[in-house]
C-alpha cells in the first residue's frame, strides 16, 4: 500500500510528488502524533527519526551496530520527553543546512524536518524510485549535521559519516 498524503509530509500537495512507502507514511504520521503528545508545537527531525526507527525495518538494518545500537537510539529518543531534549523545548528546529523553499514548509513541521522531507523526495526521484522510502529520509536526516536527529545519532554513538556511506549504496550517483 502506498500513501499520497502530502499534508502529512511537511509539504504542500503536488501531483508530481512521489508517494511515500507504507513504512514512511506510518513514520511521518507517527511523528506528528508524537510531537502533539509531547506538547511540541512542531514535529522535528528527532520525531521523524524516532518513528522511522519504529516503523521501518530497512532503516533499522542500516545501522552497523545492529539491534543493540537501534535500542540505544530509541532509548535516547524516549528520554527526550523525560529530560534529554528539554533544551529544545519551546524552540524551533532550523539548522539551515537544508534549504526550505518558500511555500515548501507546512504548518506543524520544523524547517529542518520540512527540508529533510523535500530532500528525501528529491533523492528518491533521482534514483528513479516510484516512491519515497525510509532510507531516503534517513539519508536526508544524516545529511544535515546540525539537525536534532543527528544530535541524537551522535549521542548514541552512531558514526554518521559511516552511516551516510552505507546509505549512499542505496542511492543514485547524484545523491552521493
Amino acid at each position: 500500500m502506498q500513501s499520497r498524503t502530502p499534508a502529512d509530509t511537511g509539504r504542500s500537495g503536488a501531483a508530481s510528488e512521489l508517494p511515500l512507502s507504507t513504512e514512511l507514511a506510518s513514520a511521518v504520521s507517527g511523528a506528528r502524533r508524537r510531537a502533539a503528545r509531547d506538547g511540541d508545537r512542531q514535529a522535528d527531525t528527532a520525531h521523524l527519526l524516532h518513528t522511522l526507527l519504529e516503523a521501518d525495518p530497512a532503516t533499522r538494518r542500516a545501522f552497523h551496530g545492529g539491534p543493540a545500537q537501534v535500542a540505544r537510539l530509541l532509548g535516547y529518543l524516549v528520554q527526550r520527553t523525560i529530560g534529554y531534549g528539554l533544551r529544545w523545548s519551546g524552540t524551533v528546529e532550523d539548522s539551515a543546512a537544508l534549504p526550505v523553499l518558500a511555500g515548501g514548509r507546512a504548518a506543524g513541521w520544523s524547517p529542518a524536518a520540512s527540508g529533510a522531507m523535500r530532500h528525501a523526495r528529491d533523492r528518491a526521484r533521482a534514483r528513479g524510485a516510484g516512491r519515497v522510502e525510509g532510507l531516503d529520509l534517513l539519508a536526508a536526516l544524516v545529511r544535515d549535521p546540525r539537525c536534532r536527529a543527528v544530535d541524537v545519532l551522535r549521542r548514541a554513538g552512531v558514526d554518521t559519516a559511516a552511516l551516510a556511506s552505507v546509505l549512499a549504496e542505496h542511492a543514485c550517483p547524484e545523491c552521493r
